[in-house]
């Protein structure tokens, strides 16, 4: 679960940060004040009504016309400054100790138990500690 919320987050911040570094142009092709294309990228396609002007050879009619082409776009950031913390030897000692120590406080313990049932303790012939008169007091 951690792994996977981990990845999540991963592919999030990448996602987050090639959004922000690119630059978008949103072209809209607007006839008689309605929308009729929209294209990202690269230029909205026409309606075909100034082809259809052009037929027309009316000049001042093809100044007039009722079609507009709009375009936005957002610039990008194209100045990507790497922020670096200026840190001495011992504070970069003293960060990553915190650090580990307080992510250790979280982690479960697992005990295992460690099992001797197929070992059996050694067979004494006799009490070592009445041989030796070691006695604990």
């Amino acid at each position: 679960m951690r792994n996977m919320l981990h990845k999540f987050f991963s592919v999030a911040m990448a996602l987050l940060l090639l959004l922000s570094t690119i630059s978008w142009t949103v072209e809209k092709h607007l006839c008689m004040g309605r929308v009729l294309d929209i294209a990202f990228f690269h230029s909205a396609e026409d309606c075909g009504m100034e082809a259809g002007l052009a037929l027309l050879d009316d000049a001042s009619q093809y100044e007039k016309h009722c079609c507009d082409d709009e375009s936005f776009t957002m610039q990008g950031q194209d100045d990507l400054n790497h922020d670096t913390f200026n840190l001495d030897f011992s504070q970069q000692v003293f960060l990553i100790s915190f650090t580990t120590s307080y992510l250790n406080l979280f982690q479960e313990s697992t005990d295992k138990k460690i099992v001797l049932d197929s070992y059996p303790p050694p067979i004494l012939a006799e009490d070592l500690n009445i041989l030796h008169q070691v006695f604990l007091i």
